[in-house]
């Protein structure tokens, strides 16, 4: 029987409810918190976090377990947990005041302010005596000298609410590829050249970032780009941030070698990778990376998916309180659940000196090559995949008797849609139709659960506790639903992503600099943040210009196009300094300094050649077609006996074709 029970024991959220618990008077955010926090007149403390997060375990178990340290925070504090990953609005305005406190932010996020909301203090975290020396310090403070405190705060407010602000759209320049070039040639002094990625550690996988390389690599057929992205999904792929056994990707890896993970498996991450290596697999054609695709895919099936198919937000890292416990082996337990014609694996899986972490854990990783281990073993490629899956079947079967890592059941609306942009890219790049299913089935899931009116839900909780979409569910579900356009050609795709567009026109975006904020107008929040930087996830606004390039083309909106330009205008001049960090706005730029074609494909017979097409790496392409011509950039392509493929730059089409070596040919000679 639990001894305390407190607010969050109410909440859906996995993360808030395993607070539940603890001796802390823990509250859920609100809107009407800071009434509260002011009728009381306590300062407040806002500790933010997620379930995956190992560090937030060490602090709670550390911290907010402790009955010493809860008497101190109820006595004299407002306390406050939030699901960073529900609210990311929350979490976006408190870690912007760290970080400008501190220089530095992570999770757990503990942030304190006013009864008002305004931030006077804050880290991440923080071992039991130097949080309790903080809280007693805060407390001093509050008692006897109010006063610096609130002229801090009142400093502190104005910086956050001026942080990454645009508020006056840039002047008109001509945007150049000069630009990207020196761009490229900056952020490749950090390039790894042994190990991909960039040159630190820790190392993340950046999907957006690699998305960008590869498709300046292609444009301008710069040799050392693209091999700097292929040895990169080469790495990663054969890493140990990679789960060789199961699939997905883990968050990152502590080291510079993609070895030692955090083994938390986010959502988000994965759906990204997949478009990741699909789009590497068009590019590059090597079998590793379809294998990275459809091994992720089937993890996310098994683990992840839930029966409605929507996908669930992450796994821990830790299990059994070890992190990384669930998916390490020793070369004992590997041994015992195979065949001695099958040992060869320990050495493939380096179950050796390369792969030993701590005590008796190893993790999987690979340095040998498929080409090497076919030469080895005088197999074939099909033979090698055959005997992988067997293997790793059997791993699996019994990997599957282990005690798991928590799951973390949120279903979020933007983690979703990354997901259907990533089945849309590998159904273009391998042509299954289970990708299409998935990618289908999610979508009408979205629709049916999260569009309300026009609007979109982040989140859905019981008792009508919904979270308000934010510009990041957005700017992924319309991106999501022009991709499944231009698998399907279904046409209700791209009405839905114009209409959420509207949306986003009329409820986030600056009439004047035509960016847009994370929030909704109607945000009870201290300041409205403008999301701009690209990181981990693309930023909101690099993706809805994007997204508004897109729309603008293929429905003739010149507002749209306007709109797109005028967002990447805001941010062109220095974005060069920091390419890592404008990896989206990069690939927009691409678009616009670099050909960009409309190919239509008319016909009974237009999906069939049009999968065949997308299994190349075509990044400047929109697609549209089928035999449904209502959108105006299908106007004038009338349907004939023979299905025509129309290729259109510039406001003029070449001579249709139903020849796909002839589409490709105008397509290289005009482009590249």
């Amino acid at each position: 029987m639990e001894i305390h029970t407190n607010e969050l024991i109410n909440e859906s959220s996995p993360y808030l409810r395993q607070h539940a618990h603890n001796p802390v008077n823990w509250i859920p955010w609100s809107d009407d918190l800071f009434d509260r926090a002011q009728r009381e007149n306590k300062p407040v403390l806002i500790s933010v976090g997620y379930s995956a997060c190992h560090w937030c375990h060490v602090m709670e178990r550390e911290c907010f377990e402790d009955e010493e340290v809860a008497a101190l925070m109820n006595k004299h504090f407002i306390n406050v947990k939030v699901d960073r990953e529900e609210r990311p609005d929350v979490d976006q305005v408190y870690m912007t005041a760290v970080q400008l406190m501190t220089q530095r932010g992570g999770w757990p996020l503990n942030c304190f302010t006013l009864p008002d909301g305004r931030p006077v203090y804050g880290g991440t975290y923080f071992p039991k005596d130097q949080w309790m020396h903080i809280l007693r310090s805060l407390n001093h403070t509050f008692q006897t000298d109010l006063e610096k405190a609130v002229s801090y705060a009142e400093k502190l407010h104005e910086g956050i609410v001026l942080h990454e602000l645009i508020d006056e759209p840039a002047k008109n320049e001509v945007l150049s590829p000069e630009k990207l070039h020196e761009l490229v040639l900056r952020w490749s002094r950090s390039f790894d050249i042994s190990e991909g990625g960039d040159a630190r550690a820790p190392k993340f996988p950046l999907p957006s970032n690699y998305q960008f390389l590869l498709h300046y690599g292609v444009r301008f057929d710069h040799e050392k780009t693209l091999r700097h992205v292929e040895l990169t999904l080469d790495k990663m792929a054969m890493g140990g941030i990679y789960d060789q056994i199961g699939g997905g990707f883990t968050r990152y890896s502590v080291d510079m070698l993609w070895k030692v993970p955090h083994f938390e498996k986010m959502l988000y991450d994965n759906g990204q990778l997949i478009s990741l290596y699909a789009n590497g697999y068009r590019q590059f054609k090597k079998p590793l990376y379809k294998r990275i695709v459809y091994q992720t895919v089937e993890w996310l099936q098994r683990e992840m998916m839930a029966a409605d198919g929507s996908f669930y937000a992450a796994l821990d890292a830790d299990s059994e309180g070890e992190e990384g416990k669930f998916y390490c082996w020793s070369p004992s337990e590997m041994s015992e659940v195979l065949a001695k014609e099958d040992y060869w694996v320990l050495d493939f899986y380096n179950l050796n000196q390369r792969g030993y972490w701590e005590e008796d854990k190893y993790i999987p990783l690979r340095t040998i090559s498929d080409v090497e281990l076919m030469r080895e073993k005088g197999w074939d490629a099909d033979e090698l995949e055959n005997h992988i899956k067997r293997i790793n079947g059997i791993l699996l079967d019994e990997r599957s008797h282990r005690i798991r890592p928590g799951l973390d059941n949120k279903r979020l609306t933007s983690w979703n849609a990354m997901v259907i942009t990533g089945l849309c890219d590998a159904y273009g790049a391998f042509g299954d139709e289970e990708f299409m299913h998935l990618a289908v089935k999610n979508a009408r899931w979205i629709v049916r659960e999260r569009l309300h009116d026009g609007k979109l839900l982040r989140s859905a909780g019981p008792d009508a506790k919904h979270i308000q979409g934010f510009l990041e569910d957005y700017a992924h579900t319309i991106e999501a639903f022009i991709h499944l356009y231009s698998i399907t050609f279904d046409r209700a795709w791209l009405d839905l992503a114009l209409e959420l567009s509207e949306t986003v026109r009329t409820e986030f975006q600056d009439a004047n600099s035509k960016m847009c904020y994370f929030t909704e107008a109607s945000s009870t929040l201290i300041a409205r943040k403008m999301d701009i930087n690209d990181n981990v996830l693309p930023s909101g606004n690099s993706l809805m210009a994007s997204n508004f390039f897109r729309l603008g083309e293929l429905f003739h909106k010149e507002e749209y196009t306007h709109d797109a330009k005028q967002m990447l205008m805001n941010i062109y001049e220095g974005m060069e300094q920091y390419g890592s960090g404008y990896s989206g706005w990069g690939s927009l730029l691409l678009q616009f300094t670099c050909p960009s074609f409309h190919v239509a494909i008319v016909g009974k017979d237009a999906k069939e050649m049009q999968q065949t097409l997308l299994q190349d790496y075509l990044p400047n392409v929109i697609f549209c077609g089928g035999s449904e011509l209502s959108l105006p950039i299908l106007k004038d392509k009338s349907l004939m006996d023979e299905t025509m493929v129309f290729v259109c730059t510039d406001g003029a089409c070449l001579m249709p074709t139903n020849k796909l070596d002839e589409v490709r040919k105008q397509l290289s000679n005009t482009s590249y």
